[in-house]
């Protein structure tokens, strides 16, 4: 692989942090075949919940000794970093998550702990990005239209310190080429969606058509749930995402039904936000509480960012009236305060994916109104 005077330099740089970013880049590069490094905008970082990477990942991130050189932000955490005791946290679990979070800082990463990056950055089209987050990964391509890789939480900090990545992959303009052309009913929910296209898709590129216009809530659960059941960093709709006209429609094509998969147990704790909620979903689900008019009568959770969570603080206020909970910094998925309950409702492909395998607990499905209306014992 080509490297820069200045890239060299790094290696030789004095510093050995600095030295081992530039070699976890080049190892990549090599590996998927990059001529070159290339500049990106900004890098987010993923797996940083202390339950994911315990004492050893820890005592890596202490170790770090550099500065990023690009806006570098940071994925939730393992709790509410304000409302850690109400999800039922430990003492020990609390300390060492505020370890990971200042080693982060101590290298200059913004941790606004949250999963929706783009709602808080402003990226564009063609932008390249180093970005270790499948949901955000898969929105980033396919609704911005930007261009990253599917990084791990290591190169994504290799590549905040070091400003570049290496061009392969989604950051090449032709291979973001749809290869299988997916039909869609128009009564599917999106998540159920993305859940049954991953499946069905490990390495392929699909190119929806659907039956009617998804809001870009709906693309986001649809994209998160496909790059969690299959190996997903990029998807078009036809009359909406940006690239969608760029390329040849496919000539295999498979059909998607509007069935929802059957995830069968009683749930005693709804959680909904995996990727954090937007401002129009918290709107959505206070709109819902309001038609019930019901306090819940289930454990209910909600995940957004801090951010998000402080621009619409009165609606906050007024689903928390419910006796709902609104976390930050975290969610269901990455949080070990997920594992006292038996069976969680959620309204997430990802969640569905993950909360078995990671948590240990059973999951039902519902779109976001069902799950509202399960968590207040109203069904009709």
């Amino acid at each position: 692989m080509y490297l820069k005077q200045e890239e060299e330099k790094l290696l030789d740089s004095g510093n050995p942090t600095v030295a081992k970013c530039m070699e976890i880049l080049i190892a990549l590069g090599e590996i998927y075949g990059a001529e070159k490094l290339i500049k990106v905008k900004s890098a987010h970082i993923s797996g940083i919940s202390y339950q994911n990477i315990g004492d050893a990942g820890l005592e890596w991130l202490e170790s770090l000794n550099a500065k990023v050189r690009i806006k570098t932000t940071v994925n939730p955490a393992g709790m509410d970093l304000q409302r850690w005791k109400e999800m039922g946290i430990a003492e020990g679990f609390c300390k060492k998550q505020l370890r990971i979070i200042r080693a982060l800082e101590g290298i200059g990463a913004e941790p606004i702990l949250t999963c929706t990056p783009y709602y808080l950055d402003d990226i564009a089209s063609g932008e390249h990005l180093a970005w270790a987050e499948s949901s955000a990964i898969i929105y980033a391509n396919s609704i911005v239209g930007a261009r990253t890789n599917r990084e791990s939480g290591i190169s994504a900090i290799a590549s905040g310190i070091v400003g570049k990545t290496a061009e392969y992959g989604m950051h090449i303009k032709e291979n973001r080429a749809p290869d299988v052309l997916v039909i869609l009913d128009a009564d599917v929910d999106p998540a159920m969606a993305g859940f049954k296209i991953g499946s069905m898709l490990k390495n392929e590129i699909p190119l929806l058509r659907a039956r009617r216009m998804f809001s870009d809530d709906e693309l986001k659960l649809l994209g998160a749930s496909m790059a969690a059941t299959g190996n997903a960093a990029i998807f078009h709709v036809e009359g909406q995402t940006p690239e969608w006209k760029d390329f040849k429609i496919p000539d295999e094509k498979i059909e998607i039904d509007g069935d929802i998969d059957e995830f069968d147990c009683e749930p005693d704790l709804i959680a909904l936000g995996c990727p954090h909620l937007s401002e129009n979903e918290l709107k959505a689900i206070l709109k819902t509480l309001m038609k019930i008019d019901r306090n819940v009568r289930k454990d209910t959770w909600l995940f957004t960012s801090k951010e998000i969570s402080e621009k619409n603080r009165k609606v906050v206020e007024r689903i928390e009236n419910y006796g709902v909970k609104v976390f930050s910094d975290t969610c269901m998925v990455v949080s070990p305060a997920t594992e006292r309950y038996e069976c969680v409702m959620v309204n997430s492909g990802k969640a569905l994916t993950y909360l078995p395998k990671l948590r240990k607990v059973r999951v039902k499905f519902g779109n976001l109104e069902e799950c509202i209306r399960m968590s207040c014992n109203e069904k009709n």
